[in-house]
């Protein structure tokens, strides 16, 4: 059995295979992305039932959604994204991409009726409807922009989970 201090050591997001991007540069410690995932899935969850949504998990994982969701009058299927802070937006992926596809990536128009982005900076989960998606990349706004533009941006306000 492991010791009392190393159980409680917080996880590691990084496998301990480095990486090297080039033969001269240092290795890098390769990305745990599934783990990462994982935990987003977790964050939103959690958010969804303190919301007041019940939630449950389909069985396996070849859905095109993570969780359901029912508000007591119907049920919503919800695919789980972990969003990357970049200056005053959140980065999101709207859409699914496989290596065994040759990367290409296929969005989830009328497949879901919810993207659950979480954000680990910002520890805080956003809630968007499919009327939101976009093919690809998208992103939520923290802050106004610097030409104070205001047209055809999300707010992150406007989603956020309390």
């Amino acid at each position: 059995m492991g010791d009392v201090v190393s159980l409680l050591d917080p996880p590691q997001l990084f496998t301990h295979e480095p990486v090297r991007t080039r033969p001269d540069a240092p290795p890098k410690p390769k990305r745990d992305t599934k783990r990462v995932g994982d935990i987003s899935e977790a964050r939103v969850l959690a958010a969804l039932v303190e919301a007041g949504y019940l939630v449950s998990r389909p069985f396996g994982e070849n859905q095109r959604y993570d969780l359901i969701i029912d508000d007591g009058r119907r049920l919503y299927r919800v695919q789980v994204k972990t969003g990357r802070l970049r200056g005053a937006v959140i980065a999101y992926s709207c859409s699914s991409s496989h290596a065994h596809r040759n990367g290409k990536q296929r969005p989830y128009f009328g497949e879901i009726d919810y993207l659950a982005v979480y954000c680990p900076q910002t520890k805080k989960v956003y809630l968007l409807p499919e009327q939101e998606f976009v093919a690809t990349m998208a992103h939520l706004r923290l802050s106004p922009t610097r030409n104070n533009m205001t047209k055809g941006i999300r707010w992150a306000s406007r989603f956020a989970l309390p």
